[in-house]
């Protein structure tokens, strides 16, 4: 039963145990990489399915509002800050010294030219013209004897019976009496000017200030602050200033005989008001600012502007006529500068590059890129790509006929600043 072991059949038992965990080895190994190849192409594909999955179903076109680019009237127009100044400003003040006895108007009325103001006691001066009255009655008198002696002299000396010294003696005592008579005239209208002066008048129409001093006191014309100011306010003018750069056109259209219309806003910009026309410009150009000043003339029949208020001021200097017009809120910039999303007939957008004049914050004037009838974008363009797919969900009206109000001064065509636009 006990058989002798044959060595080689030993080794080639042996030999299959160990190759075996080799192997197995290598096996694993391949199965990790197919494994990791598997996932690696599971996650590629799912990556490049879900880009065409949100493009074909998930993302809804993007909704925006339209305007329709058209023709129309734009103005190009001056923006500048003013200061309302009357074209008078009257400090009344006695002219005489006395009491003043009674005030004759009302703080904060109208009044008219010759109105009574207020009366100085006038007592004083009426008996100082009285004497003057009396003072030339006595000389004119005077004169009268002495005419009377010359003509007898007269006769006298050409018949030799008195001496020629009393005839020259004679003929220049009556000069002296004319002399005399003359000073008296001038006294009495002294006087005369001297009573009217108690009683004050206003020079001008206009509106009275505060009174600065009260009946019963002492006025004398040598009072600081006089009695009251007066201020015309109809018509009122407005200064302002502008870039010197802008001088020649404005000089240019003054002596065509243009009327160049100014409007006149609040501090805020947003509300007018008072209409007037630019009456004149300063001889001098300000060498420290570069800029000259200008007065426009208001009517102000509503009394809406006041000496010393600030305003705004903008002036039309000329009018672009039948240009090609669209809302300053479809302009956008970018890489491609200054440009427009276009709408498309198949409701999707295309990126136009345009050029562009004046503008007057809400509308703007498309020298190139852009035609009449035209469709642009307004609203919802912060999302849109060249190609991207649109829903119109409103569309405003066609931009020809804008408010005709272009401004030189403020800085962007998109957003409307109170202060107005400029050449883009």
């Amino acid at each position: 039963m006990d058989r002798p072991v044959d060595p080689l059949h030993e080794s080639q038992l042996a030999e299959p145990a160990q190759v075996s965990p080799h192997r197995s080895r290598r096996r694993l190994v391949w199965l990790v990489l197919l494994i990791l190849l598997v996932g690696a192409g599971v996650l590629l594909w799912r990556q490049h399915r879900a880009p065409s999955a949100t493009n074909g179903r998930v993302v809804p076109p993007t909704s925006v509002a339209v305007a329709v680019v058209g023709k129309g009237d734009i103005g190009v127009n001056l923006n500048a800050l003013g200061t309302v100044t009357s074209l008078a400003t009257v400090t009344i003040r006695t002219q005489i010294s006395g009491y003043l006895m009674k005030i004759d108007f009302k703080e904060g009325e109208e009044v008219k030219k010759g109105d009574l103001l207020a009366e100085i006691d006038p007592r004083p001066y009426e008996a100082a013209l009285a004497q003057a009255n009396g003072n030339l009655t006595r000389d004119q008198a005077l004169l009268k004897g002495a005419q009377v002696d010359l003509t007898r002299y007269r006769g006298l000396a050409a018949q030799n019976a008195v001496p020629h010294q009393t005839l020259d003696t004679q003929v220049a005592l009556v000069a002296q009496y004319q002399g005399t008579v003359e000073a008296d005239h001038a006294a009495v209208k002294a006087a005369e000017v001297n009573l009217q002066f108690c009683h004050i008048v206003s020079p001008l129409d206009g509106r009275v200030g505060l009174r600065q001093v009260d009946q019963g006191n002492y006025v004398t014309p040598g009072d600081t602050n006089g009695l009251v100011v007066i201020t015309q306010l109809h018509p009122i003018s407005v200064l302002f200033t502008v870039p010197e750069d802008n001088l020649q056109a404005i000089a240019k259209r003054l002596q065509a005989g243009a009327t160049l219309p100014a409007t006149a806003y609040d501090r805020s910009g947003a509300n007018k008001i008072a209409d007037g026309t630019l009456q004149t410009f300063d001889s001098q150009i300000d060498p420290t600012t570069g800029t000259i000043k200008l007065r426009a003339r208001f009517p102000n029949d509503a009394r809406t502007l006041y000496p010393n208020q600030f305003v705004n001021i903008r002036l039309l200097v000329d009018t672009h006529s039948n240009v090609t017009v669209m809302p300053t809120a479809g302009v956008q910039r970018g890489v491609p500068g200054t440009f427009v999303y276009l709408v498309n007939a198949d409701n999707t957008v295309s990126v136009r590059k345009v050029d562009l004049g004046v503008t007057d914050g809400v509308h703007v004037e498309v020298l190139s890129g852009l035609n009449p009838g035209d469709r642009v974008v307004i609203d919802g363009a912060d999302k849109l790509r060249d190609g991207a797919k649109i829903a119109v969900r409103a569309e405003a009206g066609q931009g020809g006929n804008p408010a005709s109000t272009t401004e030189q001064s403020g800085h962007g065509a998109k957003k409307q600043r109170p202060d107005g636009g400029q050449k883009q």
